[in-house]
This record gives structure tokens, C-alpha cells and sequence, in this order.
């Protein structure tokens, strides 16, 4: 059961990286955006949502 959840929580980052990339968003506070938390991808998300 575990490993479906860790599946489904990488494909949700995949899924809101892929969206940061396409809207120009590479780097976040000087970081690659795969060496972000969810809850930091999140954010920048909602933030170009938002905008």
C-alpha cells in the first residue's frame, strides 16, 4: 500500500513540475525545482495560478 502512495505523490510533483516548466519557472530561490519540497512546488504553483 505504501509504494502506491509514493507513486501517486510522485506523479502529483511530476505533474506540477511539468506545469512549472512550461510557464518558464526553472529555479526557485537559486534551486532546481526536483530539489523542492511538495509543499514548496505547490506554493510556486498557486502563485502562477494566481497571477
Amino acid at each position: 500500500m505504501r509504494k502506491i502512495e509514493d507513486i501517486h505523490f510522485d506523479r502529483k510533483r511530476d505533474k506540477i513540475i511539468d506545469t512549472l516548466v512550461d510557464n518558464g519557472i526553472f529555479k526557485v530561490n537559486g534551486k532546481q525545482l526536483y530539489e523542492l519540497s511538495l509543499y514548496e512546488l505547490m506554493k510556486q504553483y498557486m502563485k502562477k495560478v494566481n497571477h
